[in-house]
């Protein structure tokens, strides 16, 4: 199968003309034209990635993150980005990343944190202003109200994750129904999440200061940035698989959180 035509299949869900000015979607490393055999899913590409596709025949890695993202002045191995790029090319791995364009669309990134958390009636969070049916994040309800520490602990649970980052609960007996999410680095769509009604904003790479900012009507859950945008490879199979049944997508075993607690 030529790479265009996985190219095809993802950007019919998830366009690239939606990702944002800063982003780096799309192929790099590769030919459009270049025949895959296997693909590999992960949420960014490292050296144990490439170790797996190798392993694994997988001639085609595609991930969420882009492995480059600034400008690569040069290519002498000084660094992980180095390394991976020139090993990708050397054994013929094509790159390609699905990063900003998979957040905004409607089935996204935070539309499954959503319909994991069971949210019913989503609806974007911050909707783009020349397409207001695309965008990042979503608000919903559940399906009925919980109590804020319990939803805390089921989202620890639902996410794998190990150490949940919260603010202030206003009350002990304080119950929660309207959830907003936005996976990723989501502290300028705070302002949204109050706007909403939220009670509960879950996103990631919060800092000190923004845990103040719920103004005693909101919490604010960081559960970190892998582990709000791991859905991501579920995402990327599911496309794939049902548009190419005939084509080997594996999910990759290596794709981990660097971060440790």
């Amino acid at each position: 199968m030529k790479i265009r035509e996985l190219v095809a299949a993802i950007e019919e869900f998830a366009p690239l003309d939606l990702q944002v000015d800063y982003d780096n979607s799309g192929l790099i490393v590769g030919r459009l034209d270049d025949e895959v055999h296997a693909a590999l899913l992960a949420v960014d590409v490292t050296e144990e990635v490439l170790d797996e596709a190798e392993r694994e025949g997988c001639d085609i890695i595609i991930t969420h993150h882009p492995i480059i993202f600034s400008p690569i002045k040069r290519l002498n191995s000084a660094t992980y980005v180095e390394r991976c790029v020139e090993r990708a090319i050397r054994n013929g791995i094509a790159l390609y990343a699905c990063h900003t364009n998979l957040d905004s669309v409607p089935g996204g990134t935070s539309w499954q944190v959503g319909s994991m958390l069971g949210l019913d009636d989503m609806t974007i969070l911050e909707p783009r202003r020349d397409n207001p049916e695309v965008g990042f994040g979503v608000v919903g309800v559940l399906p009925r109200a919980e109590n804020a520490k319990a939803l805390l602990a089921r989202v620890k649970s639902i996410f794998g994750v190990e150490a949940l980052r919260y603010s202030d609960i206003p009350s002990e007996d304080m119950m929660v129904r309207k959830v907003a999410v936005c996976t990723g680095a989501g502290r300028s769509n705070i302002g949204d999440a109050l706007a909403s009604g939220a009670e509960l904003y879950i996103t990631a790479d919060l800092r000190y200061n923004d845990f103040m900012m719920g103004d005693n009507r909101m919490i604010l859950a960081d559960i970190g940035h892998f582990e709000s945008e791991f859905c991501a490879i579920r995402i990327l199979y599911d496309v794939l698989s049902k548009k190419m049944c005939n084509f080997a997508v594996r999910k990759s075993a290596n794709s981990r959180n660097p971060i440790h607690y």
